[in-house]
């Protein structure tokens, strides 16, 4: 039951995400000219894969925290958030002052068209001042969930979600803007939710014994745990970033219908992550209490429940696809070709949740406790097999492909679970040394 009340505000959070999603595109969509569309996308886009790669600062400081409230040190929860918090500002500064080149190369590699990308640019330069309200915010949710608070994350992006939406349709519909209109809002909406988020943070603080440690906060070496962490959360993000990358590039060069027709089965993945993320930070700030306790009994009873509860998602998932796909792809495209094509790798569909399944668990229960090297060499070992897998197999076309990317999550999966069992054998059980740092 502990499981569920941590996963349930996590799912329908995540819900919100394509909901934002959905409004930035009709609002833009309804513009005269398509143009600010593809900006937008584009301009989004780069965001969402830059902001992604600082998602480190979120999975971190949720593990050290559940640690630290499973050792009962509230001066450690205190003091982690403030090293969180100063991490963010410094990278969201540092984003804001270099942001001119990292933009341009963004847009160089996205390669979009000569009417969109100044358009783009024009957006992301606007979204840019949001990185240190965005990167501050996944130090909040992280430093809430390691206390087993899943609550304030559905609040704080319930919150950011909604006045980006009135806000979207103040400044387009209401006020004429276009593109930077879209931008304007996200920007105002993340502040909006950093400032919610400091008055639940103030509210949480004085309930929490223990007090700042300035020598904590300021020396360089007392970010030795977070640095560790996070560096190697860091390469991990990368690591999966350019498996996508390379996955959407060699779709594309296989021409506009096959590109479509992947981007809405990812849509698919996608909407099993929704709901399978849940259980896995829910493994998180439990895994994460039970390891700072040395609560081994407690370890292994969370993962099993967690591991069923997982398991289960991902069958209902499965039968779901296979049993309603060409249903959920029709929702997704009204264009025929699209629809066949996508159809025809439907059966990938089928088998990806029960072999990726493990993988998001078991990221939960590594980040749990902090084995983040384990997580980044689950990612070595997928490309080791997913490049060549693609290179021979080119001859098959996107089925190929598909194959290839299907192997880089089987392959990520079962390094983790080699990983899990070795450890419960000999480091994660009584009278054994856990440290991973």
């Amino acid at each position: 039951m502990r499981i569920w009340t941590l996963a349930w505000p996590i799912i329908l959070s995540n819900i919100t995400v394509p909901l934002l999603g959905l409004v930035d595109t009709a609002v833009v969509g309804h513009l005269p000219d398509s143009r600010y569309l593809a900006g937008v996308t584009l301009g989004a886009t780069l965001f969402s894969f830059l902001y992604w790669g600082f998602g480190f600062l979120r999975m971190g400081t949720t593990g050290l925290v559940a640690q630290a409230i499973g050792r009962e040190s509230p001066s450690d929860v205190r003091n982690l958030l403030g090293q969180s918090l100063i991490m963010a500002g410094v990278i969201g500064t540092l984003l804001i002052v270099f942001g001119t080149p990292l933009i341009s190369l963004g847009l160089w590699l996205l390669d979009g068209s000569v009417q969109a990308t100044p358009l783009a640019r024009e957006y992301a330069e606007i979204r840019l001042w949001s990185a240190p309200a965005v990167l501050a915010n996944y130090a909040i949710l992280g430093w809430f969930l390691g206390q087993q608070n899943s609550r304030v994350t559905l609040m704080i992006l319930v919150l950011t979600n909604s006045v980006n939406i009135v806000l979207d349709l103040w400044f387009v519909v209401g006020l004429g803007m276009t593109s930077n209109g879209v931008a304007l809002a996200s920007v105002l909406a993340d502040y909006s939710a950093l400032l919610f988020g400091g008055y639940l943070v103030l509210r949480q603080l004085g309930h929490l014994e223990g007090h700042f440690q300035r020598q904590r906060l300021l020396a360089l070496q007392a970010y030795s745990a977070l640095f560790s962490v996070n560096a190697n959360l860091f390469v991990r993000t990368l690591g999966l970033l350019f498996a996508m990358a390379f996955f959407t590039a060699q779709g594309a060069r296989q021409g506009d219908t096959v590109l479509a027709a992947n981007a809405v089965l990812l849509q698919f993945i996608m909407l099993t992550s929704y709901a399978l993320d849940g259980f896995a930070h829910a493994a998180e700030s439990l895994v994460g209490r039970a390891y700072g306790r040395r609560d081994w009994r407690e370890f292994a009873a969370t993962v099993r429940a967690t591991a069923q509860f997982s398991f289960w998602t991902s069958a209902a998932a499965a039968l779901l696809f296979a049993l309603g796909g060409n249903q959920l792809i029709a929702m997704l495209t009204g264009l025929s070709d699209v629809r066949v094509t996508a159809a025809s790798y439907l059966p990938w569909m089928v088998v990806m949740p029960l072999i990726a399944v493990w993988s998001y668990l078991l990221d939960g229960v590594f980040i749990g406790t902090t084995a983040v090297r384990e997580m980044r060499n689950s990612i070595f070992a997928g490309l080791a097999v997913y490049l060549p897998t693609w290179w021979f197999c080119q001859g098959l076309g996107n089925h190929g492909l598909w194959l290839a990317f299907t192997l880089f999550m089987l392959t990520r999966s079962a390094v983790l679970i080699g990983y899990y069992r070795h450890y419960r054998l000999t480091r994660w059980r009584p009278s054994s040394s856990v440290s991973h740092l």
